[in-house]
């Protein structure tokens, strides 16, 4: 029965952001110099939207002819997204101030691009999944090629937005395959039709394995992830640093959602997927890393390496599982923003960004304080213990051992090691090579904040009093949706 008078208030969220978002547009184009204003009016906006994601969360609510829905677990994972958003903000705030490329659109591109992501955190509808990755991704093809006087970010927006397109065509047509057999696009009418049938009609699981791949995209998972060095080296730092966090949250909220809703009765069909885009993401991550000389391309087969790791939770196809995706997600946001931050707070007067890995040397000697909250992030994207980034692998293998993939959990264990090397390299060189040019820090108390908060919340992720709301938030959340 169609819905006359939907429930907006599950979507308050969305509707306000979406509303500043147009009056973001307004200011900039009406008033002078306001680049300062749009930025932090940006910030304001996306903490009024957190706070009011956070105080509808509890039972799960849809609305929009049960198109759009709000739980625990969309709760979770928007909190992700916003915070992220808001840092990238911030942090792109300060990075343009020195470059001199200050433009008020860069803020609203990001708020419209958050708008996309927070509708496919809540999608329960093929078409609400399109629409918000489209929204999405609109906005970052245009952060990618924003310096437009760059050869570099021009290639790397052309490139992001012609791979982009055609993992949207191969989206839709895994969809309309989907809704051809099945004979609806809503996920729990999907999921009730599949549970009805004695097996999933072909036409069905073969339009899956095309909605994975499209999806599989967004997440940079391999073998789709062929963008995302580029894309990352050729961006402005910001955008990377953005594109390295909040676009995979959703992304990965979506892939959650998809397959623990509408085709959980299909498992058998999606998990042999998933399986191989998480061993062949861990490899080619841990690998191709060690070659890379450029710190924005080795944080980009590094962010692959993490997705691969990521989705170990999902193979498990339960709810242990779902939990690690979820605490994964969450310290993985920490140690990318810290990262980023001391990527972004070193630049000489001639050249700009310091991008090569070699400049980092002796980096100990001359900035001892950036060189100790990098190594901080460094040693704990690498998982070693106590640090954040150990408890995030943890928590997705642990589910693996139990489901009994004991090959699986060994090749994630290896992959690990290999990546630790060319994480602490960086720390060799920091500390142990002979110093290399000298840079200038950037003296900015924000970015400082950020880093310092990064680093010990990394650090005390071990005390219960720091991990416990994330993880009893994210056990809740995870024990809903495998539910349902």
């Amino acid at each position: 029965m169609t819905e006359l008078f939907p429930n907006l208030a599950i979507a308050y969220g969305e509707i306000f952001l979406s509303v500043g978002a147009m009056a973001l547009l307004m200011v900039g184009v009406f008033k002078k110099d306001s680049v300062n204003m749009v930025s932090w009016l940006a910030v304001v906006f996306m903490a009024i939207t957190l706070f009011l994601t956070v105080s509808i969360s509890g039972e799960q609510a849809f609305t929009f002819n049960n198109m759009f829905v709000a739980d625990g677990f969309t709760t979770f994972m928007k909190i992700l997204v916003l915070v992220a958003s808001a840092l990238a903000v911030i942090m792109s705030r300060e990075f343009f101030k020195l470059e001199g490329d200050d433009r008020f659109e860069f803020p609203v591109l990001l708020v419209l691009s958050t708008i996309g992501m927070m509708v496919m955190v809540s999608a329960n509808d093929l078409m609400t999944l399109y629409m918000g990755i489209e929204l999405q991704s609109l906005a970052l093809y245009v952060l990618a090629a924003f310096k437009r006087d760059s050869e570099r970010s021009t290639e790397a927006g052309l490139k992001y937005f012609v791979l982009g397109a055609l993992s949207s065509g191969i989206l839709l047509y895994g969809c309309s395959l989907v809704y051809g057999f099945i004979g609806s696009t809503n996920f729990s009418s999907i999921a009730s039709a599949i549970s009805n049938l004695d097996q999933a009609p072909v036409g069905a699981v073969v339009g899956l394995v095309f909605v994975l791949a499209g999806l599989a995209f967004k997440v940079s998972a391999v073998p789709f992830h062929m963008w995302t060095p580029d894309v990352y080296e050729g961006s402005q730092t910001p955008v990377t640093a953005f594109f390295a966090v909040a676009p995979k949250v959703a992304a990965l909220a979506l892939l959650a959602r998809t397959l623990y809703v509408p085709f959980a009765d299909m498992s058998g069909s999606w998990q042999q997927v998933i399986i191989f885009m998480s061993v062949a993401s861990m490899i080619l991550g841990s690998f191709a890393a060690i070659m890379q000389t450029n710190i924005k391309r080795l944080m980009a087969y590094s962010s692959i390496g993490h997705i691969g790791f990521a989705l170990l939770g999902l193979v498990a196809g339960n709810a242990e599982g779902l939990r690690g995706v979820m605490i994964y997600m969450a310290i993985y946001l920490v140690m990318n923003v810290g990262t980023f931050v001391c990527i972004m707070s070193m630049r000489r007067k001639e050249d700009g960004m310091v991008e090569d890995i070699n400049d980092l040397s002796g980096l100990g000697q001359n900035h001892p304080a950036m060189a100790l909250a990098l190594s901080i992030f460094m040693f704990s994207l690498a998982g070693i213990p106590p640090l954040a980034g150990f408890f995030a692998k943890w928590y997705v293998i642990v589910p693996i051992v139990n489901a009994g993939l004991f090959t699986l959990a060994t090749i994630a264990v290896l992959a690990s090691v290999v990546g630790a090397y060319y994480y602490l390299r960086i720390v060799k060189l920091m500390y142990f090579d002979a110093p290399a040019e000298e840079f200038v820090e950037q003296k900015s108390y924000p970015m400082k904040i950020i880093a310092t908060l990064s680093a010990v919340l990394v650090l005390a992720f071990i005390i219960p009093q720091i991990s416990s709301p994330v993880l009893n938030s994210a056990e809740a959340a995870a024990q809903k949706l495998s539910q349902d």
